[in-house]
């Protein structure tokens, strides 16, 4: 956007302090993201982690970076195991399932995908001799099957989270185990139990602890020495904790630069999670609103701060989303109507006026000021951003007088320039190149597929600013539980009313439709409707939880599953 870029600076959650970004290697920057568990649909939390890590690697590469992004899925683990004997389908085809449901949710969000993807399951190897590595030296112990990591043994544990392990009170998180040499001690490698898909290891039949699979898939892709390591901030204890230890127990010259945390969403102030049954999943909240005000709802706190979910912010997310678009969207009618005529009768590029110079001057010093002090992405959408849109309505109502030729070609430019400018700051908040959910919904339902409709996603064409606006008209029809016909016929009705004088009646009209978030527009002699914010509080019931759709149900034996393969890509169980 400029010449010059201010000095990056990310809060480290290591030092409790916001530091100048440095990468390892001038020009390129490694990260690492713990991904979702994948064994359900995603909720607005992971929805958080995810567009706030997104911007980090958009704006590093608008920077100017290289950068090599890795968020993993783990696709083995008790949770997906507990979900596939509910549901009798195989752990392997389930946790596929909704990594593919995630990826797509990423898509609706505008999320570019990650550099690499990692799952579990391929990454057996690399894990069995990360355990091996550290038992040789020294750092964990075998136990009837197990391989527990001896926390005592490792000097600075607690070095990330403060946590101390003389606080730790045995039993406060999981069952003692009488068989671990101090409470603390976690599991690298679990024996496997009846009914459990399982891997061969020198340890015996089993699979691998939580921890210890993001440790050796960041050393696989990212070596034990990179750039930034991200995640929500309930990760910090004990799994970012325990990745720390299990990493310096391999290479004692391991280190991450940056370690950068999320705030949670938060549901009336209690944090957002399955395990409470207080959460929304992300495919629930598309139901009612458009990807793009979910999107911007997300980003309009500083993404270490608390977000508080609430319906009348998704509602002033999705009328600012409305207000962005539609403004754009006047710019190019009224630009195409006008430029051609321009060009013809002008060769010469005229020159900004001053007000436009400023305008543009302010976005950007104001974005690189913001964006470079920890991504305060709230102040972009807040700030210069609106003073930019306002001054394209402005300029848009000067166009429609009558204007000197020279005057009205220097106004044409600088909306030009403006809006130029506004598209810069957009694609680096991820709201432009917008896949439209409609097409993408379409896809699937004729594929049936969606692995193969993710590989399409890319080459879909992006939404128009038009079709963006009909989007999110008609999700605010479905809010309101109208058809367009029905708002027209009220239209109608209500022009009829002015016409005969009765202002009560058409007043009313206008104040129900205003109610349900239907706004009425009245433009010379025509009226036009366009969304709002209700005037009234929403009430939403509780939408009930997205269903579990089993493809193919099987049941899952009594017996240990053996699965075949390690480390060459997506393994299946096998009796």
């Amino acid at each position: 956007m400029a010449e010059e870029q201010s000095e990056l600076k990310i809060y480290n959650s290591m030092t409790n302090e916001k530091e100048i970004f440095k990468p390892k290697e001038p020009g390129k920057v490694s990260m690492y993201v713990c991904g979702v568990t994948a064994y359900d649909y995603s909720h607005l939390g992971h929805a958080r982690a995810a567009v706030s890590f997104d911007i980090l690697f958009r704006y590093l590469k608008h920077s100017g970076y290289e950068v090599t992004y890795v968020r993993n899925f783990t696709d083995v683990d008790d949770k997906i195991i507990k979900r596939a004997n509910e549901t009798g389908e195989d752990p392997f085809k389930l946790s596929n399932r909704f990594c593919d449901e995630y990826d797509l949710d990423m898509a609706y969000l505008q999320c570019e995908r990650p550099s690499r993807e990692p799952r579990v399951s391929a990454h057996i190897d690399e894990i069995k001799d990360m355990i091996i590595q550290i038992i040789n030296n020294g750092y964990a112990y075998e136990v009837d099957g197990d391989v527990f990591y001896a926390v005592e043994k490792f000097p600075n544990y607690g070095m990330l989270s403060g946590q101390r392990l003389e606080h730790n009170r045995a039993g406060e998180r999981v069952a003692v185990d009488s068989r671990k040499r101090h409470p603390a001690d976690f599991a690298l490698w679990k024996a496997a139990k009846p009914g459990e898909p399982y891997w061969d290891s020198p340890w015996g039949p089993g699979r691998p602890g939580w921890h210890i699979e993001c440790s050796a898939m960041s050393a696989c892709y990212l070596t034990h020495k990179f750039d930034i390591h991200g995640g929500g901030i309930d990760l910090i204890f004990p799994h970012h904790e325990n990745e720390i230890a299990q990493s310096w127990a391999v290479d004692k010259e391991s280190n991450i630069s940056y370690w950068l945390h999320n705030g949670h969403v938060t549901n009336n102030n209690e944090k957002m999670s399955k395990s409470l049954g207080n959460f929304f999943t992300i495919r629930q909240i598309l139901v009612r609103y458009h990807p793009l005000a979910l999107r911007h709802f997300l980003i309009s706190a500083h993404y270490r701060s608390p977000l508080n979910y609430s319906v009348s912010q998704l509602e002033s997310s999705s009328d600012a989303i409305y207000y962005i678009f539609q403004t754009l969207q006047d710019c190019k009618d009224t630009l195409s109507s006008l430029q051609q005529e321009s060009t013809e009768e002008n060769k010469k590029v005229p020159q900004v006026e001053e007000a436009a110079k400023e305008c543009i001057k302010k976005m950007r010093i104001e974005f690189q000021t913001k964006m470079s002090d920890d991504l305060q992405t709230p102040v972009i959408i807040t700030g210069s951003l609106q003073e930019a849109l306002k001054y394209i309505n402005n300029s848009l109502k000067k166009l429609k007088k009558k204007m000197q030729k020279r005057a009205q070609l220097q106004l044409i430019q600088s909306l030009i320039e403006v809006e130029k400018e506004i598209g810069k700051v957009l694609d680096v908040l991820g709201f432009l190149s917008s896949k439209s959910y409609v097409k993408i919904q379409s896809r699937i339902d004729t594929e049936k597929d969606i692995g193969k409709v993710l590989d399409l996603v890319g080459s879909l064409p992006s939404n128009s600013y038009a079709e963006i606006l009909q989007e999110l008209k008609d999700m605010a029809l479905k809010r309101a539980g109208l058809a367009e016909d029905e708002v027209l016929s009220l239209i109608e009705e209500r022009t009829q009313a002015r016409n005969n004088k009765d202002f009560p009646k058409s007043d009313k009209i206008r104040t129900d439709l205003t109610a349900k978030g239907i706004a009425l527009m009245d433009v010379g002699t025509e009226t036009i409707w366009r969304p709002c914010i209700p005037s009234e509080p929403i009430v939403v019931e509780v939408v009930q939880k997205a269903p579990i759709v089993v493809e193919e149900k099987q049941s899952t034996p009594p017996v240990n599953q053996k699965v075949e393969g390690e480390g060459n890509g997506p393994n299946t169980a096998s009796s």
